[in-house]
C-alpha cells in the first residue's frame, strides 16, 4: 500500500470524499475552509489520487463526479499494518506496549481498551 499512501494535503481531500461519497468539484471547494485552494490545485490532487487508484470519477457532460475507491477503514487498516511492520518489526504486542506506555492513557482509558480486547477474545 506504500504507493497508495496519501500526503497530508491529499488526506484532507480524501476526508471530504469519504464524508460525501460522491462529489463534484464545486462541492469539494465548498467544503474547504478559507482560504480555499484553487480548483487547479484540487484537480491536480485528484489526478494524483486517481493514479494511486484511490479515487475514481464518472463523467456527466463536462463535469466529473468524484468518489473514493477505497473505504476509510480499509485505508487506515493498511496504514496501521504498514506502521506496525516498519516500526515494530510486525509485532502487534510491541506496538501495544509502546502505545499504552507512551500515550499517557488514564486508568479508565486502559480499562476501556482491555474491555475491547476482552470482547474480541470471547467466542
Amino acid at each position: 500500500m506504500n504507493e497508495q499512501k496519501l500526503t497530508e494535503t491529499e488526506m484532507t481531500l480524501m476526508e471530504i470524499l469519504w464524508q460525501k461519497e460522491k462529489v463534484f468539484m464545486k462541492d469539494i471547494l465548498e467544503d474547504y475552509a478559507d482560504p480555499k485552494p484553487a480548483s487547479t490545485t484540487i484537480a491536480t490532487l485528484l489526478k494524483r489520487m486517481q493514479n494511486k487508484d484511490l479515487v475514481g470519477y464518472k463523467l456527466y457532460g463536462n463535469s466529473r463526479e468524484y468518489f473514493p475507491k477505497v473505504k476509510k477503514e480499509d485505508y487506515f487498516q493498511g496504514e496501521m499494518t504498514s506502521m506496525i511492520d516498519r516500526f515494530f518489526n510486525s509485532s502487534v504486542s510491541q506496538f501495544a506496549s509502546f502505545f499504552t506506555s507512551n500515550s499517557k492513557l488514564s486508568q479508565k482509558q486502559l480499562k476501556e481498551l482491555r474491555d475491547i480486547i476482552d470482547k474480541e477474545i470471547e467466542p
